[in-house]
Order: structure tokens, then sequence, then C-alpha cells
């Protein structure tokens, strides 16, 4: 039932768009610290409790594909990793808002073009009626990512140099990051695709229609915590911030429990998504698009609700709406390119 399928689709973009927000809610510790304790639940521990609970003999069903099936879903969900470790420090300096809809639509257009590049159907996209549609979403996308980071722009120029310090809101780096994140974040796509073995071994051993992507997504988030785990241990270590964990002048309690609830929020947001994908039948070219609109929609309530543009004016405020639009109809003529 394909408005099932919507549903779905709209609870894991609003997990997507949310997760941040415990995360802004822990003190004294460096970003690396929340991050990992973060990331451990999200992409280590949820994903194969879930997994274990819907997939019959989960071990066998990894164990039963081909090595090269695992070692390029794996690898796929390391880089994929990057983008969202990129991701975390992207919107740390541009804010929930500015952060989400400049990372999604990059991460659209790549999404869309690396694909064509990499099977050879490029050319398709400059010669065919649905590639023109797709080219010009992905146009509109980075119009869209112009405008808001316009917008940035115009917030950093009002903002005091207290406030800037107080908010470490930076464009530029931002901006670079937000853009990297963007193509990495596509290998998503590439690990569910070199993972669907995974997934086939998971129906053939009796799991529900519903929850075979959970099999592939337990390797592919892996890959994804194996790069970002180094990466902050890497700042643990140089920064000196390893005493986070346990340094008794800050909320341990609370620092650990709004960190593992911003990382099983997270992962809910695949867990979602996987189960809406297998609920939109012959209109599953949308499922991306969706998710990606939902966050776009989940992301910019929750910043207008934590003020994050108060006192930024009505013209930066005016140019960041105006972006975001122009961002959620770059991934609707995508979508429908894709099905055309």
């Amino acid at each position: 039932m394909v408005i099932f399928g919507v549903i779905l689709h709209a609870l894991g973009g609003f997990a997507a768009g949310s997760f941040y927000l415990p995360l802004k809610k822990v003190k004294s510790w460096s970003w690396e610290s929340a991050w990992l304790v973060n990331g451990l639940f999200s992409w280590i521990l949820a994903p194969i409790a879930v997994a274990w609970l819907t997939v019959p003999t989960l071990v066998g069903v990894i164990g039963g594909v081909g090595a090269s099936t695992l070692f390029w879903t794996f690898l796929f969900g390391v880089l994929w990793g990057i983008g969202g470790l990129t991701f975390g420090l992207s919107v740390r300096y541009l804010g929930m808002s500015l952060g989400y809809a400049v990372v999604l639509g990059f991460c659209a257009a790549f999404g869309t073009l690396i694909p064509a590049v990499y099977d050879g159907s490029f050319m398709r996209l400059l010669t065919t009626v649905s590639g023109g549609v797709v080219m010009a979403g992905i146009l509109v996308c980075l119009i869209g990512i112009g405008i808001c980071g316009y917008a940035g722009r115009l917030k950093e120029k009002q903002l005091s140099p207290e406030e800037d310090e107080k908010q470490e809101f930076h464009v530029g780096r931002g901006l670079l990051l937000a853009t990297f994140s963007g193509l990495m974040s596509a290998c998503m796509a590439f690990g569910f695709a070199a993972g669907k073995p995974i997934g086939d071994e998971a129906a053939q051993a009796g799991a529900d229609p519903l929850w075979v992507n959970n099999a592939p997504l337990v390797v592919i988030l892996l890959g994804g915590f194996l790069t970002n785990a180094l990466w902050c241990l890497v700042l643990n270590i140089r920064q000196g911030s390893w005493r986070d964990y346990r340094k008794s002048e800050s909320p341990l309690l609370k620092n650990y429990g709004f960190a593992v609830l911003a990382g099983v929020t997270w992962y809910l947001q695949f867990m979602f998504y996987g189960m809406g994908s297998t609920k939109m039948g012959e209109y599953d070219f949308t499922s991306w698009t969706l998710h990606m609109s939902f966050i776009i929609i989940a992301s910019n309530l929750w910043s207008l609700y934590l003020k994050e543009w108060k006192g930024s004016g009505r013209k930066a405020i005016g140019v960041l709406v105006a972006g975001i639009l122009v961002i959620t109809l770059s991934t609707v003529l995508i979508g429908l390119g894709n099905y055309l």
C-alpha cells in the first residue's frame, strides 16, 4: 500500500531531521566524544539488535553470501561513513536548517549523477526527455544551494563576534564540508545495491519482506562506524578529550543518555526508509526524494522551534526559506525524471 510507504518515509525523515537535537544537549564534552557514543548506538548496537530480532539466523545470512558482496557493501559503508562524519561537522558550522538543506541537496545531485557516470548512462541524461528533467532538477538543486549559501552569508554578517563564537557558525567551512558530505553520503545507495544479495539471503531465510533490508544495513553501517570511530579516537587522543567519558565535572548520565538517544533516533531513519521502500511498489523511484524532502521539512521545523535564525533579519530568513523551497522542488524534479 503506497500510502503506508509514504507514512513510513515521513517517520524516517522525521527521525533523520531530529537526531541532532539530543546531541545539542550534551554539555562539557567535545564534539568527537558525543559523536562517537552516538555512532556506537546508531551504527553498531541498534542495527544489530533490530536485525537480530527481524532476520532469522542473521549470522548465517550474512555469512552465506560471497566475500566480494561483503567487501563492496562494507567499502561503500566506509565511504558513506566519511559523509556521515562530515555531515555532523557541517551541521555544527551551519546549523540544522542550512546544514541539512545543503548536504541533502548535494546528496540528491551526486546520488543521481554518479551512478549514471559509473554505468555509462550519463549521455542518456543529456539526450532524452527524462534525462533533461533530471538534469533540470540537478541545476535547480544547485541554484537552491547557492540561495541557501547567500542566506548563510546574510546571517553571518548579522552575528556579533560573541554570538559567532558561541554558535560556531562558519559559512565557508560549513559549505565545503557539506559539499564533500553530500558526495560521500550518496554511497549509501551503492551500499544497498551491493548488499542486495544479503537481502535476498534474508528473504530466503524467512525474513518478512518488510525487514529484509535490515541485514545488509548491518554491514553498511559497520563500515560507516569504522570511519567515524577512527577519526573520533584520533581527535580524542590529540586533544585530550578522551577524559570526557569519565570526567566528574560534566553531567555524565545526561550526556550518555542524550548521545544514546541521538544514536537510536538516527538509526530509525534507515529502518523506516528500508521498510517504506518495500511498500512503494512501482513508485519506489520516489523513495529517496520523499526521504530527503521529509528530512528538510523536519529539520527546518526544528530550526524554527529552536530559533536558530533569531536576530538574522527578515531578509536572511526569507532567502533561506526560498532556498529550501527550491531544493525541495529539485528533489521532486529528480524523482519525476527517474519515473519518466
